[in-house]
């Protein structure tokens, strides 16, 4: 049985996702042995009723603790624990710890800031050696000349933008013509009507080339 959640007064924590499930917001799920289950949006409540695994799933706390994304062993998650003991009501106390939560908060935020840096320490050095091995495999992508290399020849030889491009061309069919098929010359053989072999070779523009043999 599911029903929209009381108005309690306390900043209860979501079940499936853990995130703060405000005073008559969300809903609580009441199971037949009594048991209450409080979610803070109708998200949380129909993966719970279709039993899926929060650990299993990006956006709840469960997988990010899980994941080494968020602090697990910090001694300002202890201000968050839920405590039922009553105590009596007192004006310095209330003051202290409304003033004790502002700090608390500052000081998580900064401890967060901190762990998210270092968790991603090593990251900008990962991204390099991805667009390294990229840029390697993928060469063929890349523009043909650098912008710097064209004005370096427009400024000190003094070419044209067509003679530029001309140049680039002819870098293409140089590097064409050193290549081979697949990494080797293909050659066929062939028998004539007259007995003899002759061998079809391929060079590296896909051309055939015919030998033949006595």
């Amino acid at each position: 049985m599911a029903f929209d959640s009381l108005k309690s007064g306390r900043i209860e924590t979501c079940y499936f996702c853990s995130r703060p499930a405000y005073p008559s917001k969300g809903i609580t799920f009441c199971r037949n042995d009594a048991k209450q289950f409080r979610f803070c949006r109708s998200k949380c409540h129909k993966n719970f009723v279709m039993k899926r695994n929060p650990r299993k799933l990006k956006w709840t706390k469960a997988f990010r603790k899980a994941a080494g994304k968020e602090m697990t062993v910090d001694s300002t998650l202890q201000f968050a624990a839920r405590r039922n003991v009553p105590i009596r009501y007192n004006r310095d106390l209330v003051a202290k710890t409304l003033k004790a939560m502002d700090r608390v908060s500052e000081i998580r935020s900064k401890r967060e800031r901190v762990f998210a840096k270092r968790r991603l320490a090593g990251k900008r050095a990962q991204d390099l050696a991805t667009d390294k091995k990229l840029v390697q495999t993928h060469s063929h992508l890349l523009p043909r000349m650098r912008g710097s290399e064209k004005r370096r020849l427009a400024e000190e030889q003094g070419l044209t933008a067509e003679e530029i491009e001309e140049l680039e061309n002819a870098a293409v069919v140089a590097t064409k013509k050193t290549t081979t098929v697949f990494g080797k010359e293909k050659i066929r053989q062939r028998v004539r009507v007259d007995g003899g072999v002759e061998f079809m070779g391929e060079t590296a523009e896909g051309e055939g080339m015919d030998v033949d043999s006595e």
